[in-house]
């Protein structure tokens, strides 16, 4: 007869920290247990090229609306200078995760620009802000916001407070994800396209806790279809 045993999160934690599971440590867990840090903010050397967060409206802040994202790059080996374009939408943690040639600012734009025309229409309201960093692959803000396809604004910027990684948690938290599959020093330009979409649809289709388990895909699809209805 097996007996079962339940144990709470907690106590999990603590047997892995007193070594009672013999080849299981804190470096197997998807994330670490660590304690949240925060950093003290600091002024940039120079000024954004736009809009700070600190003019980012308030409903972007408290995940209440969906079409508010976060970007970043994951940098692969350096040498092969290819990278990937990721992008987080905030209430639903979609990802979608874009390569890159290289991690420079007309890449970022041809990215985005091609991202417009596959929602078309529709990318004003998918994608009303996205927030980013002040990273030099960031600074062509005026690329970033303009419409290719019409004469409009297309979307919204904010960029974080420097050395404030915590202000893209979300990005951040992703990056993780992507960093079990692709570890730093990959190099991305022998990694097939193929292989990453895989790798971006294993993460939109992971089960949740945070929504129930339910996944960010089944979100996503959700909040498209309330905005079609409501056209």
């Amino acid at each position: 007869m097996v007996a079962y045993v339940n144990f709470c999160v907690q106590t999990l934690y603590n047997y892995i920290d007193a070594g009672i599971f013999l080849t299981l440590t804190n470096k197997d867990l998807p994330r670490g247990k660590q304690k949240q840090k925060y950093k003290k903010v600091r002024k940039a050397a120079r000024a954004p090229k736009g809009e700070s967060i600190e003019r980012r409206p308030e409903e972007v802040a408290g995940r209440e609306a969906f079409g508010h994202w976060e970007m970043d790059c994951v940098e692969g080996k350096k040498r092969s200078r290819k990278t990937l374009l990721v992008l987080t939408e905030r209430k639903t943690r979609f990802e979608i995760i874009i390569p890159m040639k290289s991690k420079k600012a007309k890449n970022v734009v041809a990215a985005l620009d091609a991202l417009e025309r596959k929602y078309g229409k529709w990318f004003r309201v998918i994608f009303k802000s996205i927030t980013i960093d002040n990273g030099s692959e960031f600074s062509d803000n005026d690329g970033m916001i303009r419409s290719c396809l019409r004469k409009y604004i297309r979307t919204n910027t904010y960029f974080c407070h420097p050395y404030s990684a915590f202000e893209r948690g979300s990005n951040e938290n992703q990056n993780r994800f992507i960093r079990r599959w692709y570890p730093k020093g990959t190099d991305f330009g022998k990694v097939p396209v193929k292989e990453i979409k895989e790798m971006n649809a294993w993460m939109n289709d992971y089960p949740r806790k945070l929504h129930g388990w339910r996944s960010a895909a089944v979100l996503f699809d959700e909040e498209i279809e309330r905005l079609k209805a409501a056209a």
